[in-house]
């Protein structure tokens, strides 16, 4: 029995000079990725020959063409690995068929595709030039037409149509099933934050908050806000938002008159509030004053101030029993409740490319290691639906 050998021949392909048992003449996206345990497999366990290129940049080695660098979406068929079926060219991601991404460095994405800026290196940029850095999650298509940053996405409950919020003061929205954009809606400022809750869409501007129902094609205008509306978060049947000035207000649904009505305003950051969430019965708020306030939602009282972070608290997100913080600070909080009721910090990860947003719960939870090693957390971001809105 010669499996062993077998097994030997299937992740690392005939000897040199050796005829191929593959007929396609393309290389096995599997083995690539180190994972293929089909024998025989019908693509090449090896690379192709290089083509031979002229290339003045020192110790850097060109790749196959323009092909380089393409993620093919596992989904759309073709037959595999790369450069088959159709010049695919929906995204970037790990695992490429060329000299350069094989001498990626798979750590962290590049500084400056994050940051928006032009990379000299182009394709042959030994960093990935991709937001995401895991094997399960996979880019379907870039939705294009913003003229500046995106500062929020909102899928209500039941629609087809996926919105997005920008600092160009519009609103787009976009069809799901063909990724095209099907509409923009003028705000009459910057886009600061939006979420959705069963089938509205909230959305924070300058001194307002823009209010839609998909159903009932109702709008709303909800004024009080001071400057710059940061986060919102729905909680114990209350709409918040996290102002400029430092202050959180809070709205309540009126059945009687079919709209929203002040409830009440949470004072105690000093500076602006950018960042908001709700677990439980608590209300959590992060500000540019480096601190963490925890908000009783029954009492609407603060019960605790966290100041463990050096910087702007630009995140924050309730995962099971624990409380994740995001900060400006280059680190990453993981917070427990003690027996009193109080968190404590009980784990604090360092990353040097972090970003500013990590939202949204997401229902099907993945494990806390995951969460921290394999998602990157900098940008998470995922669309989830609650079981049941608490509006109409």
């Amino acid at each position: 029995m010669d499996f062993g050998n077998r097994r030997v021949h299937n992740r690392l392909g005939p000897a040199p000079g050796a005829a191929s048992s593959s007929s396609s003449g393309k290389v096995c996206h599997h083995w690539r990725a180190g994972r293929c345990n089909r024998f025989p497999c019908p693509f090449l366990h090896s690379e192709l020959p290089e083509a031979t290129t002229n290339s003045s940049r020192p110790n850097q080695r060109d790749g196959p063409g323009t092909g380089g660098h393409v993620w093919r979406n596992p989904n759309s068929g073709g037959g595999g690995g790369r450069g088959g079926g159709g010049s695919n060219r929906w995204g970037r991601g790990p695992g490429g068929a060329d000299v350069a991404a094989r001498n990626r460095v798979q750590d962290r994405p590049c500084k400056y595709f994050l940051a928006g800026e032009h990379c000299s290196y182009g394709d042959r940029c030994r960093y990935p030039h991709t937001y995401c850095m895991s094997n399960s999650i996979t880019l379907l298509t870039p939705l294009q037409g913003h003229e500046q940053v995106v500062t929020g996405i909102a899928l209500p409950n039941g629609s087809d149509k996926l919105y997005s919020g920008s600092r160009d003061g519009t609103v787009r929205l976009w069809d799901c099933q063909t990724g095209q954009c099907a509409g923009v809606l003028k705000v009459g400022g910057e886009v600061g934050c939006m979420i959705s809750e069963g089938p509205w869409v909230f959305v924070g501007i300058p001194d307002a908050v823009k209010v839609w129902n998909m159903q009932t094609q109702a709008e709303m205008n909800l004024t009080g806000p001071t400057g710059q509306v940061y986060a919102l978060a729905v909680g114990n049947e209350l709409l918040f938002a996290a102002t400029q000035d430092g202050r959180i207000l809070a709205w309540r649904f009126s059945a009687a008159t079919n709209c929203f009505e002040p409830a009440a305003f949470l004072a105690g950051h000093q500076l602006a509030v950018v960042s908001l969430t709700v677990g439980g019965m608590r209300l959590y708020s992060g500000s540019m004053d480096k601190t963490i306030r925890v908000w009783d939602l029954a009492t609407l009282q603060c019960v605790q101030t966290l100041s463990d972070h050096t910087s702007v608290v630009m995140s924050l997100l309730c995962w099971d029993q624990f409380l994740l913080s995001c900060s400006l600070d280059k680190t990453i909080k993981v917070w427990a409740a003690t027996e009193s009721g109080n968190f404590e910090v009980t784990y604090t990860h360092t990353e040097e490319n972090i970003e500013i947003s990590m939202q949204d719960i997401i229902e099907c939870r993945p494990s806390l290691k995951n969460q921290l090693q394999d998602s990157r957390i900098g940008s998470l971001r995922a669309c989830w639906q609650p079981n049941k809105s608490i509006w109409p």
